[in-house]
């Protein structure tokens, strides 16, 4: 499902880049306009949802929009991905451990189900004491720069992408909602900046 989806994606890409580069005149820039404001509606969708390559599909997006339109394409990333944190925030967590029990993920299950009556500091402390790795504390107490980190890893699909990353974040309930979107506009930030200062050759 997974590769099908890429797949997909990889046909969206191709045809707006077509689209795109059709000559605008006054009879056909309502068209390209709605295909643009279009295009950007889908891909905020798309980022949000699990295991979409989201970087690649961002970068990809602001090398056919330009450098114009790089803030735009900015905007609606960070929105995207809010959006996933929001929707796991809101998901309750007595679903949550009933899908992990269906899993048969019998420690993950009695572990969500101590961390449901916890606060955040004390589901932070609750984890840390049970972190298996000598690294995995500085992950839980660096959380925002984990994730800033994890985001712009190219190739993070295999760990959910932008959207499962922020969807994870959401459920976890160890991030807060104003942060957490701040980590969002510095960690994806980098590349629409530089698209914005040097265009879009630099990266063909």
């Amino acid at each position: 499902m997974v590769i099908a989806f890429i797949v997909c994606v990889n046909m969206f890409s191709r045809w707006l880049g077509h689209q795109l580069e059709i000559e605008v005149r006054p009879s056909n820039e309502d068209m390209i306009h709605g295909i643009i404001i279009i295009s950007l509606i889908v891909y905020t969708v798309l980022i949000a949802i699990p295991f979409v390559p989201s970087v690649e599909v961002g970068w990809g997006l602001m090398l056919l929009l330009g450098a114009d339109l790089a803030p735009l394409v900015y905007l609606f990333t960070v929105v995207g991905l809010s959006m996933s944190f929001m929707g796991g925030r809101l998901i309750p967590e007595s679903r949550l451990q009933t899908f992990l029990e269906d899993l048969s993920l019998t420690k993950a299950s009695r572990l969500v189900e101590k961390l449901r009556t916890l606060d955040t500091e004390q589901r932070l402390s609750l984890l840390l004491s049970r972190a298996p790795a000598k690294f995995t504390p500085n992950l839980l107490r660096h959380r925002y720069l984990a994730v800033a980190v994890a985001l712009n890893i190219p190739g993070n699909t295999v760990i959910g992408g932008g959207g499962g990353i922020s969807l994870v974040a959401g459920m976890s309930r160890l991030f807060g909602m104003c942060r957490f979107v701040l980590t969002l506009a510095v960690a994806v930030a980098p590349v629409p900046l530089l698209i914005v200062i040097f265009g879009t050759d630099m990266f063909r």
